[in-house]
């Protein structure tokens, strides 16, 4: 059966009603997070030998005699396959034959969207299929907030918008950042603007921000060294496409801004999140060499990226590391259309 996000939550928490748990997507670091809560709903901890069967990818033929076994201290058992694939699905439906009542939980980042194991665990009632996409706008925002309620730390409306547009895409970078943060606030604490920006400034997100900003600038070397980091840190190319739809997105605001009889230092001072001080300068060249049509012939590039990098088989990373490249040129190596 396919869980949609907003089911998400209520699905792994009643994870003891399924035979089979598939998580899928670009996510790693959220995919893991979920397999782990899955799996402690289930058999109450993550590492009991007795209760919980980790399989790795050569451990997959495993999957029937881990499912049929049962517990020596009692109680239901979870077998945790990680890398799952297409060549995972005879070992499941052999698995969902045995009487039992050990949950399989599966990790499979990557998978397909036309994958035989997704579309056979889709239309099966006692499997709940779920995607694990990086999140962002408010779903991050509530995920955050969320996270440091646990810490009990408070944060400032303008310090969660910022944090929100700078970290990571993958959800375990978000959870050390936030650990972080909780750390730093201490339990009853409260997060200021400055205090998110002085913690967070190296974050994932903000190689990918850089990288952006440099390139909007026209300074190439320092684009592609950026876009590298991020790539390094774990931001998916689509990641990358919608990085550089935010930072066109924000440049086209202030340009209509200033057009409408706004002045241009009003026109960034109203911009949120903040622009970062760091980036300020590069953020006012940028506004020098890109007018609107311009802007408008960068946003259609690279919606048309985004569209591309998420395309079976799609030559991603090239196409990303050419964009980037395109726009540090700026508009006269845009493609006429």
């Amino acid at each position: 059966m396919k869980i949609d996000a907003r089911g998400a939550a209520k699905a792994l928490a009643e994870a003891g009603k399924w035979r089979v748990i598939l998580l899928h997507g670009e996510d790693t670091g959220l995919i893991r997070e979920r397999a782990a809560r899955a799996v402690t709903v289930v058999a109450e901890s993550l590492d009991d030998p007795f209760r919980v069967a980790a399989l790795d990818r050569d451990a997959h033929d495993r999957l029937e005699e881990e499912t049929g076994a049962l517990s020596l201290i009692g109680g239901r058992r979870a077998v945790w396959v990680r890398e799952g694939g297409d060549s995972l699905l005879p070992g499941v439906q052999r698995a969902l034959a045995v009487e039992s009542d050990t949950l399989v939980v599966i990790e499979a980042p990557g998978l397909a969207s036309r994958s035989r194991l997704r579309a056979a665990l889709e239309a099966e009632k006692r499997a709940a299929v779920i995607g694990c996409y990086p999140e962002e706008g408010r779903a991050l925002a509530a995920s955050v907030g969320d996270m440091l309620a646990a810490e009990n730390v408070r944060i400032d409306r303008d310090a969660l918008v910022w944090l929100t547009g700078h970290l990571g895409a993958d959800r375990a970078a978000v959870r050390g950042e936030i650990a972080k943060l909780a750390l730093y606030a201490g339990p009853g604490g409260a997060l200021t603007l400055d205090d998110v920006q002085d913690c967070i400034g190296d974050a994932g997100g903000a190689t990918l921000e850089d990288a952006t900003s440099a390139a909007l600038a026209g300074d190439r070397a320092a684009a592609d060294l950026a876009l590298e980091r991020a790539l390094a840190d774990g931001i998916a190319p689509v990641g990358v496409a919608r990085g550089c739809l935010s930072a066109l997105t924000r440049l086209l605001r202030v340009v209509l801004a200033v057009e409408s009889g706004v002045s241009r230092a009003e026109a960034v001072k109203a911009l949120r999140p903040p622009v970062f001080f760091k980036r300020a300068e590069r953020f006012d060249v940028a506004l020098d060499r890109w007018n609107g049509p311009a802007l408008r012939r960068a946003l259609a590039e690279t919606q048309a990226l985004e569209l591309a990098c998420k395309q079976t088989g799609s030559p991603d990373l090239v196409l990303c590391r050419r964009h980037v490249a395109m726009l540090s040129a700026g508009p006269r190596a845009l493609p006429v259309r």
